[in-house]
């Protein structure tokens, strides 16, 4: 008689099937050549696959047998997403099985690293979000700039910015256009982003980044029951948030000589946000005649810029490094080799972990290089008694 495996978390298997792309438990039986009903008992919790059957699992879903067995990296906080009514169940479930990777990964290195410290506080002064008018949105945006010390012009980096201020940023394939980011908390309270790479450009990233941070802002303790009925309204704000952030009310408009798709285009070499975006910043600001932006955006559209617009490959993509640099430093430092992080710590493949750490595809089969202490050499060229070096420091990132 067969027996189950002992420990298996049953949520662990729903999981990895999101993360997959699997869209049923029918999809996967027949992956696995096993009837609907026994993944159904195993996805239930009723029985569990024995030892011959998790391995057959571990195997189609590219996980270690392990993965099975921890328990699930879970917060009660909601996942802010900008979900359309078109948007695919299958979709939405493999975005937030990949954020609760990305916290899962970020939890495991904070054991071996000090990431920064959250430095978010309550912009809304105890205010609720349903409180929250258009005018209080913008001066939040120019208290954030402030707290920061950004400035009040063209906004840098928004990930390094993020990344700054203790926030996890991961990035992944959504396989969609219909889903750019998502936001959410982990247990340890620790904001979570993770953003997509689907047509990326550097002013989408912008926006994203700011999009994202706006919920972490606004949203805080927004429940998920609140999400669901305020959806609608929630996204609203956090876009408003982030437009003002990215084009503050008191520098921005003044340089709108006349609201043309010309001088927006001027405007976006300098202020990094696309086109679409500054007309809709400017309708908000009531700038733009009523009726006037309709006009702009079917001009827009005529131009072919709704799939892709002037200058959008003109910079370099904005990737996180805060993931990467914590598992260079791990390694480098001798604290874990890579496999020790793939036979121990990690129970995902390691490309899901290449990817949502950034790390260059195939990290993990790379071979690391020792420390060799390189001897200093004299006026003639032999070696100086003293062998000590001298510390270089590097340049802070902006």
């Amino acid at each position: 008689m067969r027996v189950g495996t002992p420990g298996f978390v049953p949520e662990r298997l729903v999981e990895a099937r999101a993360a997959r792309g699997i869209a049923s438990k029918s999809a996967l039986a027949r992956l696995l050549t096993v009837n609907a009903s026994t993944v159904t008992r195993w996805e239930d919790g009723s029985s569990a696959p024995d030892a011959e059957a998790l391995g057959a699992l571990a195997s189609a879903l590219h996980v270690r047998r392990e993965f099975f067995l921890r328990p699930i990296v879970n917060s009660m906080r909601p996942m802010f997403h900008r979900s359309l009514m078109s948007t695919l169940v299958r979709d939405i479930e493999y975005q937030h099985s990949q954020m609760r990777w990305l916290q899962e990964i970020s939890g495991i290195l904070e054991h071996y690293v000090d990431f920064p410290v959250v430095d978010l506080p309550d912009f809304l002064a105890g205010a609720s979000y349903r409180q929250l008018r258009d005018d209080d949105i913008e001066r939040i945006a120019i208290e954030m700039r402030r707290y920061w010390k950004l400035g009040e012009g063209p906004c840098g980096d928004m990930v390094a910015l993020l990344e700054r201020i203790g926030i996890i940023v991961g990035t992944i394939e959504m396989g969609t256009s219909k889903l750019d980011g998502l936001c959410s908390w982990s247990a340890e309270d620790r904001p979570h982003i993770l953003l997509a790479t689907d047509k990326m450009s550097f002013p989408r990233r912008q926006m994203d980044a700011a999009h994202e941070l706006a919920h972490a802002v606004l949203h805080r303790d927004v429940t998920a029951s609140e999400l669901k009925e305020n959806l609608k309204a929630i996204e609203t704000q956090a876009f408003r948030l982030a437009s003002a952030f990215l084009m503050p009310s008191t520098t921005y408009p003044s340089e709108v000589s006349r609201p043309s798709l010309a001088s927006f285009l001027t405007l976006k070499a300098r202020w990094r946000v696309s086109i679409k975006a500054q007309i809709r910043r400017l309708t908000d600001l009531e700038i733009i005649p009523e009726g006037y932006d309709t006009d702009l955006y079917k001009l827009y559209s005529a131009k072919g810029w709704n799939r892709q617009e002037p200058l959008d490959q003109e910079w370099p993509m904005n990737e996180p490094r805060l993931l990467r640099d914590a598992l260079n430093v791990i390694v480098s430092a001798g604290v874990r080799t890579k496999n020790d992080l793939l036979a121990v710590e990690f129970t995902m493949s390691p490309k899901d972990i290449e990817n949502l750490a950034c790390l260059p595809q195939g990290w993990f089969t790379e071979k690391t290089g020792e420390v060799v202490q390189l001897k200093q050499l004299g006026e003639r060229g032999s070696p100086k008694g003293d062998s000590s070096g001298e510390v270089v420091p590097f340049g802070r990132r902006q």
